[in-house]
Formats: structure tokens, C-alpha cells, sequence
């Protein structure tokens, strides 16, 4: 006898997940140079950031490509390489993961602040830090509307 599927899907088709915070949903953000927001993708808390770099960045002809040490893999490094973009990632800190210290231009990092000032922005809306909606469609419905109100301002 086989278990009977779920009708949303399970935890992680609805992007949910156990992390050091608890039961959490992470939001990965891309934003332009002025901290608007261009793609937004979910996953459960446990996930690693990894996991959605290509499809955050893919399609878009960036000059450079800003972020910190969670997407620092050197298969995602190359590929941005590859792509004409020029990857601005401070590398992991421990010895075990790089075989070279790589470069990066530390000026230019401090830029991140964008992506952080954005998830900032959003957390004004007490449903997005909340969440109180259960199906991910929803929650991933109301964070582009907020988003789009933040384009607006």
C-alpha cells in the first residue's frame, strides 16, 4: 500500500523547512544596482543558497556579479566566468574548500548592502516576515507585490 500523496505537495514543495531559526522559508533575491528587485525565488530554511544561484543570475547580462560566501562554489564561479560576468565572492574561509586564495574586489563587495537594505524593505509588510500563508504560490504571489511596490516608491 503506498502512502497517499499530499494535496499541497509536502513540506518541501511548499517551501518549508527546520533551520537553526526553526521552521522558516528562505528568499533568494537578485536586485539591480540600485537595490530594486529583479527575480525572487523560495526555498525551505534548510537549503543551502547554492542551490538557486544559477537561476537567479541566468538570462541577465551583468557586469558584476555581487554576493557573499553562500554561493562561493567554484563550479558557480566558473560559470559566471564563462558567462562575461565578473564574479565579486569573497571565497570560504577555511583552507579546506579552496586550493588558492581567490581575489575579489573588496570596494566593490561592500555593494552587497543592496540585496540586505531589500529584504529589509520587505520585512515592512507583516506578511511577508510572518508568513502566514501556507502554500509557497501565495506567499511567492504576495513578495512580488510587495516587490513591485517598492519599485513604485
Amino acid at each position: 500500500m503506498q502512502p497517499v500523496p499530499k494535496k499541497s505537495g509536502g513540506q518541501e514543495a511548499q517551501a518549508l523547512g527546520r533551520s537553526r531559526g526553526g521552521f522558516s522559508t528562505k528568499i533568494h533575491v537578485t536586485v539591480d544596482g540600485l537595490g530594486n528587485p529583479l527575480r525572487l525565488r523560495l526555498t525551505a530554511g534548510q537549503a543551502a543558497d547554492i542551490g538557486q544561484a544559477v537561476e537567479l543570475v541566468n538570462g541577465y547580462p551583468f557586469e558584476h556579479v555581487i554576493a557573499d560566501r553562500g554561493y562561493a562554489a567554484q563550479e558557480f564561479y566558473d560559470w559566471l566566468v564563462e558567462q562575461g560576468m565578473d564574479p565579486v565572492i569573497p571565497p570560504h574561509g577555511s583552507a579546506k574548500h579552496e586550493k588558492a586564495a581567490r581575489p575579489y574586489d573588496k570596494w566593490l563587495y561592500r555593494e552587497r548592502h543592496l540585496v540586505e537594505c531589500f529584504i529589509n524593505k520587505i520585512k515592512h509588510f507583516r506578511r511577508v516576515f510572518s508568513r502566514f500563508d501556507k502554500l509557497a504560490g501565495r506567499y511567492l504571489g504576495f513578495l512580488q507585490f510587495a516587490s513591485s511596490l517598492i519599485w513604485l516608491r
